[in-house]
């Protein structure tokens, strides 16, 4: 039995998921709060993922300092409802997780860098949760931009599952999507939270096991 509020750890149907809006989230400033550089763009020459791993404001800090990000944003994807408010998100009924943009430059960072990051940042075992954090919203994906960060995707989650099975850690639930879905942003007060606001809440804990990729990997290795 799950109890109250499992509804929230139930992805909607589409039909009953929120209608949410034609208009896209506006900016007040599209600049980073760590580095200036813009969140929203064409980001020409390089290349973007979407990362899931619960509560956004932790997960964003984990990506937007690596060498060869080139910027990071926070916003909603992989459900129903077009340019839903955050309040809406957390009500479960727009299918979406919290997500993270990252955008790279792949001549100086490799996809494998950031799989590593991903997988050792959170427990990708937990479902639709992470620690305390429970709901859809807070599920774990991997949301792919080219079918070679698919592969790479994939190869990555059956090491470290492998990994994690030694360690008698669980069931990897990771939801590994190609091709990405739309991208919403977050409203402003979401983007860099925790540049923002130093002392704020961040609820991400690994599993405290290794992943066995990303070290030594070149970069060329994941371009299609």
């Amino acid at each position: 039995m799950l109890g109250i509020g499992a509804f929230k750890q139930r992805l909607p149907q589409p039909d009953a998921a929120l209608p949410g809006r034609a208009d896209e989230m506006r900016l007040r400033r599209n600049a980073h709060h760590v580095h200036g550089r813009p969140l929203r763009d064409a980001f020409a020459g390089l290349a973007q993922v979407q990362f899931g791993m619960g509560c956004f404001w932790g997960a964003e800090r984990l990506f937007w300092s690596i060498p060869g990000v080139f910027t990071t944003a926070v916003g909603y994807a992989g459900g129903y409802t077009p340019n839903p408010t955050y309040r809406e998100v957390c009500s479960g009924e727009t299918g979406h997780t919290e997500a993270v943009l990252v955008v790279y430059d792949p001549a100086e960072i490799a996809f494998e860098t950031l799989l590593r990051t991903f997988w050792e940042g959170h427990d990708p075992t937990q479902g639709m949760r992470q620690g305390n954090d429970t709901g859809t919203q807070y599920r774990s994906v991997i949301h792919c931009d080219t079918e070679a960060q698919h592969r790479a995707a994939l190869n990555s989650r059956d090491a470290f599952q492998a990994r994690l099975r030694a360690a008698g850690v669980g069931e990897i639930t990771t939801e590994i999507v190609y091709p990405a879905p739309k991208f919403y942003y977050a409203e402003d007060e979401h983007q860099q939270y925790l540049s923002k606001n130093p002392g704020g809440y961040c609820g991400l804990g690994g599993t405290g096991v290794s992943c066995p990729i990303g070290a030594a990997v070149p970069a060329q290795s994941t371009q299609p």
